[in-house]
Order: C-alpha cells, then structure tokens, then sequence
C-alpha cells in the first residue's frame, strides 16, 4: 500500500513537472527566430502551392526561409507562369526576401537555362540548407 502511494506521488510530480516545463518552453519559442529549409521535389500543382503558402506563412511569423527546388520541383518556375495562385504565392515569397535554389542539374535536364524563380544551385546548396537550417521539411 505504501509502495503505491510513494508511486502515485512521484508520478503526479513527473507529470506536473513536465507541464510546467513544456509552459515555459513555449514562452521561450514564441521570441525566438526559427530558420526553415524547405525542399520542393513535386510537380503536382496543390502540393507545391501548399509548400509556397506555407513558405509565406512562415516568413510573415518571422522566420527566415529558403526554397530549393530538386526534381520536378524546379518546374515551379512553369507553374508560376501558368497558374495564377502559384505565381502569387511565389512572387509574394520572392518580394519579402525568400531566396529560391533550383537544381543545376534537374533545371537542365529539362532545357530550362533560364529559370525565372529561382536560381542555379548545386548540391552543395543543398547541403547548406539542409545543414545550416533548424528545419527541413520536404514537399
């Protein structure tokens, strides 16, 4: 019987312990500036919409963000010239400061040499984002 009090009691102050150390974590996050990376490989035009508002979102919070483009993900720069929700989500990224990287190689594979939305890049580039970036998210 004791045994299970002396257990109850330790259990509720790990618990009550750990709420309030999550309540004083998240006070401490709402301050800081997160930088997020965010790697588009789709070409499918709502996934890459949602990764360009979510982009944007992120900037208006305050965040710092870079785009790289691998894959199909550099016919962004097709997509922004045909369809008009992609192209503003992209512009407005673009105009707040965001910087977009495009794979060198993916961009010639498909004879774009002069890609509009984002610039040549390398795996280096890639590399960079991934590793100097506090988060990766891939679309």
């Amino acid at each position: 019987m004791k045994r299970t009090i002396l257990l109850l009691i330790f259990l509720m102050g790990f618990i009550i312990q750990g709420a309030f150390g999550q309540a004083d974590l998240s006070e401490t996050k709402e301050n800081e500036t997160t930088s997020l990376g965010i790697v588009i490989y789709s070409n499918d035009i709502e996934t890459v919409w949602n990764a360009m508002r979510f982009a944007n979102f992120s900037k208006n919070q305050g965040d710092v963000v870079s785009i790289f483009l691998l894959g199909k993900g550099v016919e962004l720069d097709d997509l922004a010239k045909t369809d008009e929700d992609i192209k503003y989500q992209t512009d407005t990224f673009l105009e707040n400061g965001g910087e977009i990287m495009g794979c060198g190689t993916c961009l010639q594979s498909r004879k774009n040499n002069e890609p509009q939305v984002c610039k040549y890049s390398s795996m280096k580039d890639l590399y960079e984002l991934v590793h100097k970036n506090d988060i990766v998210l891939t679309f």
